[in-house]
């Protein structure tokens, strides 16, 4: 993936266009492709004139259901992926695999730790 070109030359290729030039008479005359430039005036017609985030965007499925996944969590501490998958399932017709509910917890700073509660200098439960 290329990097990113910068705003200053993104704004002189909309500035030809709004002076006249065609899409790919911009581009030919700052060493843009002319993809790019058609890209930037068509963004710029909605208003959208700095770069766009590169990369996907992070969207899952389980976003709607957030209120309902950290509710189960809140009535009952110790649920199991297992169990949320099951409630998810029977409750918003959601038919996930515990992986995926995992990696969604955990990218929202939900942990879960293995072992119980121990005293810093022992491998026993106090």
């Amino acid at each position: 993936m290329g990097r990113a070109l910068s705003c200053d030359l993104r704004d002189r290729v909309l500035k030809a266009s709004r002076e006249g030039a065609s899409a790919r008479q911009a581009a030919a005359r700052f060493g843009v492709s002319a993809s790019s430039a058609i890209r930037w005036i068509a963004r710029a017609g909605q208003g959208e004139t700095e770069p766009r985030k590169p990369g996907r965007k992070n969207v899952s499925r389980l976003d709607p259901h957030e209120g309902f996944i950290v509710g189960l969590i809140e009535d009952k501490k110790d649920i199991t992926l297992d169990e949320m998958v099951a409630r998810l399932a029977d409750d918003c017709g959601m038919k996930i695999g515990r992986s995926m509910l995992s990696s969604w917890l955990r990218s929202r700073g939900f942990t879960y730790k293995k072992r119980p509660l121990t005293h810093w200098s022992r491998n026993v439960q106090v």
